[in-house]
C-alpha cells in the first residue's frame, strides 16, 4: 500500500511538471457573451498563452446552466475538464434537483472576479435615497415593483434579501431577462431594477434611473456618490454574482495547484484587470480555501434567505 501511494505521489508530481500536455476543456454553463464567458475567456487566453496548449471554451447553456456543470461534474478528473462557474450554480441546487453536488463534486481553485449589483429606481419615484425608499415602499406594502431575469435568479434573491433586512415588502416581476425587463423600467411600469453597473450606466447618466445603491462591499467606482447598502444603514450587508474556476473533486492537487498559480498570475495583468472592470467585475484571486469558505458560506446565507422569504419555483 506504501509502495502504491508512493507511485501515485510521483505520478502526480510527473503529470503537474508537465500539465497540460494537450488542449484543457473549460466548460462554462452559458451562451458565448454572457457575463462568465466574458470573464472566463479573458483568463483562459493567457493560460493558454502561458502553457503554450489551448484551453479551449466550451460553452454549455441549457436547463438554467444544470447542463454543462452536470458535464463538468462527470468528467474525467484529469485536470484536462474544468469548470468556469458563477454563484448561479449554488442556487440551482437550493431551489432545483439537481445532478451534482456544488460542494461534493467539485474542488475550488480560485475565485476569479465578483460584481456587485445597482439597485436603482425610474427618476418618477419620489425617493432619491435608500432610507427615503424604505420608508416609501413600507408606507405602501406590495405596491412597488421589481423585476428579475426569472424566479430563482441571483437578482431574485438580491432583491429578497434586500427586502428581507429592510422590512418592505415589494412584488417580483420575471422577465425572461433583464432585456426585456429594461423598456418597463425606464416606462415606470416597473419601479425597481438590481442589475449591473454596465447595465445601469447609461440610464443612470441619462436621467432615467436613479441609484439607491450598491450590494456589494465597496462602492463601485463608476458610481462613487451612491453609498453601499451596508453604508446605509444596514452593516454586513452584500450581495455579489462571482466568477471562478474550479476542476472535477478527484483532480490531482499537483494540477489545481498549478492552475490556481496561474489563474492568480493572470488576474494581476494590466489588460486583463482592465477588460473585468470594463465588464463591471472586480478581480479576485483567491485561495482554493478562500473559495472553499465562500461557497460555504453563500449555501447559508441563500438557503436562510429561500426559506424565510419562501420562495418557490415551480
Amino acid at each position: 500500500m506504501l509502495l502504491a501511494a508512493a507511485v501515485s505521489v510521483g505520478a502526480a508530481a510527473v503529470d503537474a511538471q508537465t500539465y497540460p500536455a494537450r488542449p484543457v476543456r473549460v466548460i462554462i454553463s452559458v451562451p458565448a457573451g454572457g457575463g462568465p464567458d466574458t470573464v472566463g475567456r479573458a483568463i483562459m487566453l493567457k493560460l493558454s498563452d502561458r502553457f503554450g496548449q489551448q484551453f479551449v471554451v466550451d460553452n454549455r447553456p441549457g436547463a438554467g446552466g444544470v447542463i454543462g456543470v452536470e458535464t463538468a461534474a462527470r468528467a474525467n478528473p484529469d485536470g484536462y475538464t474544468l469548470l468556469f462557474a458563477s454563484g448561479t450554480f449554488l442556487i440551482n441546487q437550493l431551489l432545483y434537483k439537481v445532478p451534482y453536488d456544488a460542494l461534493r463534486d467539485f474542488a475550488p481553485v480560485s475565485l476569479a472576479s465578483e460584481s456587485a449589483y445597482v439597485l436603482a429606481v425610474n427618476a418618477t419615484v419620489p425617493a432619491k435615497t435608500l432610507p427615503a425608499f424604505i420608508a416609501l415602499a413600507k408606507a405602501k406594502p406590495r405596491a412597488i415593483n421589481y423585476a428579475s431575469p426569472g424566479k430563482g435568479s441571483m437578482v431574485h434573491l438580491t432583491a429578497e434579501l434586500i427586502s428581507g433586512v429592510t422590512g418592505i415588502e415589494m412584488t417580483h416581476i420575471p422577465y425572461k431577462g433583464m432585456p426585456q425587463a429594461f423598456p418597463d423600467i425606464i416606462s415606470g411600469q416597473v419601479q425597481v431594477a438590481i442589475s449591473s453597473a454596465l447595465t445601469m450606466l447609461p440610464h443612470i447618466r441619462g436621467g432615467r434611473l436613479h441609484a439607491l445603491g450598491v450590494t456589494g462591499r465597496v462602492r463601485n467606482t463608476a458610481l462613487p456618490e451612491t453609498p453601499t447598502i451596508a453604508e446605509s444603514g444596514y452593516p454586513g450587508f452584500e450581495a455579489t454574482q462571482w466568477y471562478g474556476l474550479m476542476t472535477p473533486a478527484n483532480a490531482p492537487q499537483p494540477i489545481r495547484a498549478v492552475l490556481h498559480r496561474e489563474v492568480v498570475q493572470a488576474l494581476t495583468q494590466p489588460d486583463v484587470r482592465a477588460r473585468l472592470t470594463a465588464e463591471g467585475s472586480r478581480p479576485v484571486g483567491s485561495t482554493p480555501e478562500e473559495f472553499a469558505q465562500r461557497l460555504k458560506d453563500d449555501v447559508a446565507k441563500w438557503s436562510k434567505t429561500i426559506k424565510a422569504m419562501g420562495i418557490r419555483v415551480e
